[in-house]
């Protein structure tokens, strides 16, 4: 139990009714989880709004509620709180209901369009290997040291990141790394919490179904910035020509990484192959297993924020060289044939440009590049025919496909992603709906020493229709196909 005065500090509150004096079992915003004491706040979300449930949540015991706008009819028993804004007030009393566990730990947030889940991951790996309790707030899991939770989205609702920094807390956990993205950032989901530093990779071509213009995805990651303390450092890719916008109004400890203007971090890549790349980083040459131009930018933004952090260098160095790839992330399965099979997260046009131009660098000439590649449904719709135009261009031969349609239709989606082919690349293209049988497709085109590379799915074990998830995993699905037939 705690007293709602102490749960609402530092919350932006504009009307009380009743007293703020009374305890409360639990913070809530779903009204489907409420029980008897607990303080519900009404969240207007993007489907939608939690203000429609305040009277069912009152007969189920809520003893609170938060909201933007009070209800005609209110209840003598129960206190009614009005803010000027429902996500900040949620993640404000998340962080004060679990005791601020940001503050006994350094939190680092790591933003941008590609690189967020490879950088604090490896980060967290790093800094498992140099011996400390760490944590992970990432796309694919939570980690609190060693125990494994699973997680829905990029950023975690606040009273998830919070429970789970408390959880931190109690295992000792000494650093946490932590992806933000523009939707948590945007719904407040942040606030509250205290970094110890910020990290921006790079920014490109996504989530403007969300965001409407790229300048307001640019502005909304900015905030994360803006809103560190003196004490924190903000660590930025200048070689991004929105590396130093990022920088204009925070009050942190400035640096800079880059492969090609000059910053405080420098790293060149000396030698690239399928199975690792030789980099020189501020004058130490470093062997990583991780490959690409874009590793090459995500091994520099780790090796800058251990420096920040206070490990000695030479020691991360050599810790670097032991990184092991993340999965999902350029994860590939060599055949007998010596197909080589690629399967990632590329879900982006740069980042799908990214991985092909890697591909490109690395094979002899010879090898056909097969690329299966969809693009998710209810989503920025104007990426389609971008990512339809760069597979075309950077293939010898491309299977359009499904990637979560959710609620859209497959074949919508192919033809938007084939209206951006150039004529003279038409020859080229297949249209798979299903997805196994794209990637089976794939296979069976394959001669001995071709690429296949499978992108947009990644690390995801599921495939997403119309609100259904069924069981799909990309590397495992290609591996089988593959062994299956070279039997």
């Amino acid at each position: 139990m705690m007293h709602l005065k102490d749960i609402l500090y530092g919350v932006r509150i504009t009307a009380v009714s009743g007293t703020t004096s009374c305890d409360i079992a639990s913070v809530c915003f779903d009204s489907r989880e409420v029980q008897k004491g607990d303080a519900f706040v009404a969240i207007k979300g993007t489907v939608t709004d939690g203000h429609k449930y305040i009277d069912a949540v009152v007969k189920a015991g809520a003893r609170a509620i938060v909201c933007e706008q009070l209800p005609d009819k209110m209840v003598d028993d129960v206190t009614y709180v009005q803010v000027e804004n429902g996500n900040q007030a949620l993640a404000l009393m998340a962080s004060n209901y679990y005791g601020t566990p940001s503050k006994n730990l350094k939190l680092v947030g790591v933003t941008g369009t590609n690189g967020k889940t490879t950088v604090s991951s490896l980060l967290y790996q790093l800094f498992k290997k140099a011996g400390y309790k760490v944590g992970l707030l990432s796309t694919i899991k939570i980690m609190v040291d060693d125990t494994v939770f699973p997680t829905k989205h990029t950023t975690p609702d606040a009273l998830v990141i919070n429970k789970h920094l408390k959880l931190m807390n109690d295992a000792g956990v000494e650093y946490c790394f932590m992806e933000v993205s523009s939707h948590g950032i945007h719904q407040k989901r942040t606030e509250g919490l205290v970094f110890e530093g910020a990290i921006f990779t790079n920014l490109s071509h996504d989530h403007l179904d969300y965001h409407k213009t790229f300048a307001e995805y640019r502005d909304t990651k900015k905030i994360l910035f803006d809103q560190l303390p003196k004490t924190a450092f903000a660590l930025t890719n200048v070689d991004d020509k929105n590396g130093l916008v990022m920088l204009q109004n925070t009050k942190a400890r400035k640096a800079s990484y880059a492969l090609k203007n000059y910053a405080d971090y420098r790293a060149q890549i000396l030698e690239n192959q399928f199975d690792g790349q030789l980099l020189k980083i501020n004058d130490h040459e470093l062997w990583t297993k991780l490959i690409g131009h874009f590793n090459a930018y995500n091994m520099l933004a780790i090796y800058a924020t251990a420096d920040l952090l206070g490990l000695e260098q030479l020691e991360t160095l050599r810790l670097l060289s032991e990184l092991e790839n993340v999965d999902g992330r350029f994860q590939y399965y060599i055949s007998k044939k010596k197909i080589t099979a690629i399967v990632d997260y590329a879900h982006t046009p740069d980042a799908l440009k990214n991985v092909l131009e890697t591909i490109n660098t690395l094979r002899t000439g010879n090898e056909n590049v097969i690329t299966v590649v969809g693009c998710g449904g209810d989503r920025d719709r104007s990426k389609r025919p971008v990512m339809g135009h760069i597979a075309s261009e950077m293939s010898n031969k491309i299977i359009f496909t499904s990637d979560n349609p959710r609620t859209e239709s497959p074949s919508e989606i192919i033809s938007e992603m084939e209206a951006g082919v150039e004529p003279q690349n038409v020859k080229k293209i297949l249209s798979i709906e299903n997805r196994e049988q794209a990637i089976k497709t794939a296979c069976q085109l394959a001669d001995d020493n071709d690429i296949i590379l499978v992108a947009g799915k990644g690390h995801e074990t599921y495939q997403e229709t119309n609100g259904v998830r069924i069981d799909f995993d990309d590397f495992k699905i290609v591996k089988e196909l593959l062994e299956s037939l070279e039997k």
